[in-house]
């Protein structure tokens, strides 16, 4: 992709504090995040970097907030794709999935995410409410987006098994512990995941999971080949996590050390992350 056009943004996210808090945003860490965030000031900046279709993802456990996301995918010429969120624990999800498709923009529901990082069970997927949700969401013929933290990893891969006809996307790595510099057990548990064929892994999060500390693209480059050499690039795609990483970095600098983490690819590999894997994924 030496000409970096078309390319997908696989995960990013809007908020407006005047329609409803963001009550994760808080300290000072991440006070510049206590701001609205729209899809017009994403807009010329994903272009500026190449970027033609994104993935827009729920970002609190609200009802209200998918028919909003999926009525801004209506209008807009950037964004292709929802991540929503519905209570999967819920008697009757599936017709609540059903109800989302039929709204305004319905047709941009690709798949559904629940904040499992934040629950205190780290086997909550295999809850057997959560399942029969899990069911409904496959069964829709929609993908589940893992938001987990590292130890949650193992119960990631045991939920993939069970349901073979469902795609999970691991968001951001699995947030491995990069600002501490310890790969293990987060490498094993992630090579597990992805020794599952309905699992894919967004390259996404890094910079913000290196935060606090000085990171380097030397810094970064492991976990991203961990990833690259376990899913492959077929099962791997660019998510800037924008505006979250502007803790950190630009959009354009989040696009260019994509770029620079995959160099030594070929110009197929690099098209397969950068657009063809999420295309599929995400239905674009």
């Amino acid at each position: 992709m030496s000409a970096r056009t078309g390319i997908v943004d696989a995960h990013h996210h809007v908020w407006d504090l005047s329609v409803r808090d963001q009550d994760w945003i808080v300290g000072a860490e991440l006070a510049p995040l206590r701001r609205n965030f729209t899809a017009e000031e994403l807009a010329p900046q994903a272009r500026a970097a190449g970027v033609d279709r994104t993935v827009l993802v729920q970002t609190v456990t609200v009802a209200q907030e998918t028919p909003e996301f999926l009525a801004l995918a209506e209008s807009s010429e950037l964004i292709g794709a929802v991540v929503g969120w519905t209570d999967l624990t819920r008697p009757g999800v599936a017709d609540e999935l059903a109800r989302l498709r039929e709204l305004p923009g319905g047709r941009h529901l690709k798949g559904i995410r629940h904040q499992v990082q934040g629950e205190p069970d780290p086997r909550w997927l295999l809850r057997e409410d959560v399942r029969r949700g899990l069911t409904a969401v496959a069964d829709a013929g929609l993908v589940y987006d893992l938001v987990v933290l590292p130890h949650q990893l193992p119960a990631c891969a045991r939920a993939a098994e069970r349901h073979p006809g469902l795609t999970f996307v691991l968001d951001h790595l699995g947030k491995p512990p990069i600002g501490q510099g310890e790969p293990e057990p987060w490498a094993t548990d992630v090579r597990a995941l992805a020794a599952l064929p309905n699992t894919v892994c967004k390259l996404s999060g890094m910079v913000t999971e290196a935060a606090p500390r000085n990171w380097s693209v030397g810094d970064l480059a492991p976990y991203a080949d961990t990833v690259l050499e376990a899913f492959g690039p077929g099962r791997l795609m660019f998510g800037s996590d924008w505006p979250v990483c502007t803790r950190v970095a630009s959009y354009a600098e989040v696009v260019d050390l994509a770029h620079r983490l995959t160099g030594k690819l070929d110009e197929s590999e690099r098209q397969e992350i950068f657009t063809g894997t999420a295309s599929r994924v995400y239905a674009l």
